[in-house]
């Protein structure tokens, strides 16, 4: 009787007529010439008048007179394409410019919360106000503007919030005093004294420094992900080391931005 199994089976000779019997073991009847279909492990146990076809500990089907002996499963080992690596390189490149700008927008949007001589809206960027048992930001539920070099206004969009914005100012370090008429709300900012420039001008360089310490460690993170797809074979160790040379360009490149920012912010700071 013709019989088909997947490509690659080779069917063993005939066994004599004898009472059905589930085999166990491949080894309870001889085998000559016989090797697994390609792709998968599994045995057939034979008897005169069935054989059952076993993987994985499941019956996948019946057939006659027919012994397939058991093998290991080959594993099939597959390297990745030059247009895989490539593109496992562009990831952790992207990663790490994204994440730098974002260092670079967070420590400039530390240094713009810090009051300078003249009034800047972006000084309330960090105030958050309870709204409706919500924390949200100022900006959200209310217009800010400067009408002049030492005062901020303030017009919320809903004038019950007059109150919880004023708490808001009165508890963060802006050291402002808010001003209500129902209406709206009103910033004077008092004249800043030398040693209060001075103090402000250590809190922006720990800043800074916090900024580079950022960069630094996304700069690890990246070598990291370099050195794993050079134990993966990858990348050679040539690749690596020119790779983070790369990345040592990239990040000197962001750290020579926050120190422009700090400088310009520590001269706002310093002028009187």
């Amino acid at each position: 009787m013709a019989m088909s199994f997947s490509t690659g089976v080779h069917v063993c000779k005939m066994y004599p007529q004898k009472p059905a019997s589930k085999l166990t073991s491949p080894k309870l009847l001889p085998s000559r010439d016989c090797y697994s279909a390609s792709g998968n492990s599994g045995w057939l146990s034979a008897a005169s008048n069935h054989v059952q076809l076993a993987i994985s500990g499941k019956t996948l089907g019946v057939k006659p007179h027919v012994k397939l002996s058991w093998e290991k499963r080959t594993a099939v080992l597959r390297t990745a394409t030059i247009e895989e690596i490539e593109a496992e390189k562009s990831f952790i490149e992207e990663d790490v410019k994204e994440r730098m700008e974002k260092t670079i927008e967070s420590v400039r949007s530390n240094f713009n919360s810090i009051r300078t001589g003249r009034a800047n809206p972006a000084m309330l960027d960090k105030i958050e106000v309870e709204y409706y048992g919500t924390p949200v930001s100022l900006r959200s539920i209310a217009q800010i503007g400067t009408p002049d070099a030492s005062s901020i206004l303030i017009q919320p969009y809903d004038k019950s919030s007059l109150k919880a914005i004023e708490k808001a100012i009165v508890n963060s370090d802006l050291g402002m005093t808010p001003n209500s008429d129902g209406e709206v709300m009103r910033l004077a900012l008092p004249q800043l004294t030398s040693e209060r420039r001075k103090e402000l001008s250590k809190v922006v360089a720990r800043q800074a420094e916090e900024g580079k310490v950022a960069l630094r460690n996304i700069r690890r993170d990246a070598i990291k992900s370099y050195e794993k797809l050079e134990k993966e074979k990858k990348l050679s160790e040539d690749n690596v080391k020119d790779l983070s040379n790369d990345l040592q360009k990239v990040t000197d490149e962001y750290i020579r931005k926050i120190d422009a920012i700090y400088k310009q912010k520590e001269k706002e700071l310093l002028t009187v």
